[in-house]
């Protein structure tokens, strides 16, 4: 069974992840068991000073030094329970120690199963304007759809000002379910949770669409992925 690296982000996706692969874990080997894990948590801090930037090869050799620590504790594939840093990965992932489980392949693999068709994309603005989802997406042959500017500009607050600490307000469930109420109408039959945190707020259960929770999907893939060694 392989060991389980975490290259973490924020506190709270984090602890989303691994909460996530200990209860699969469980569900996949009985009571109390799941893949050895390991964490590494470079301070959300450091990344952000470089993705205020744009400095995505700076984010990536964040990702790249927090990846050489988990190898070294014994790790045999990484994982990142955190979207918007994905933009950094490109720039690392050859000088790699080890192979990375991507967080946007293991959605737009879901979505593919399930039979979607057009996405709406949610997120922080950094990672909606980015091609981490899209590129994914269309390699599927699945069609996407972004947030309009205003959009992203109320969810990336939610998302920074408050999910990341640990702050869930109703006004931020309304605001994404606005948003993705919009999105239906334009045309999406599923929506990506694609921050790390939303799915602390959104779940099939209060969204107008299916939810792909990117910090699930990613746990129960690497779940999979090390007990198929």
């Amino acid at each position: 069974m392989q060991h389980i690296g975490i290259v973490a982000g924020s506190a709270e996706g984090a602890a989303l992840c691994y909460r996530t692969i200990a209860h699969e874990g469980a569900k996949q080997l009985g009571p109390y068991a799941h893949p050895e894990v390991t964490m590494n948590s470079i301070p959300l801090a450091d990344y952000q000073k470089h993705i205020d930037r744009d400095d995505w090869p700076a984010v990536g050799e964040l990702m790249l030094q927090s990846g050489q620590t988990l190898a070294k504790a014994g790790a045999g594939f990484l994982i990142c329970p955190d979207n918007t840093m994905h933009q950094g990965l490109p720039f690392i992932e050859s000088r790699s120690p080890l192979p990375w489980l991507h967080i946007a392949a293991v959605v737009a693999d879901e979505a593919a199963r399930r039979g979607f068709h057009r996405i709406g994309l949610l997120g922080t603005k950094w990672l909606v304007a980015s091609e981490v989802y899209p590129d994914q997406l269309s390699a599927r042959g699945l069609n996407y759809l972004r947030p309009t500017e205003a959009e992203r500009e109320a969810i990336n607050h939610f998302i920074m000002q408050e999910l990341v600490n640990g702050i869930f307000s109703p006004e931020a469930i309304a605001c994404h379910q606005q948003v993705i109420a919009r999105m239906k109408d334009d045309g999406c039959d599923a929506v990506v949770l694609g921050c790390t945190e939303i799915p602390l707020i959104m779940n099939d259960a209060n969204s107008p669409l299916p939810a792909l929770d990117s910090t699930r999907l990613l746990a129960r893939a690497a779940v999979l992925r090390a007990i198929s060694a």
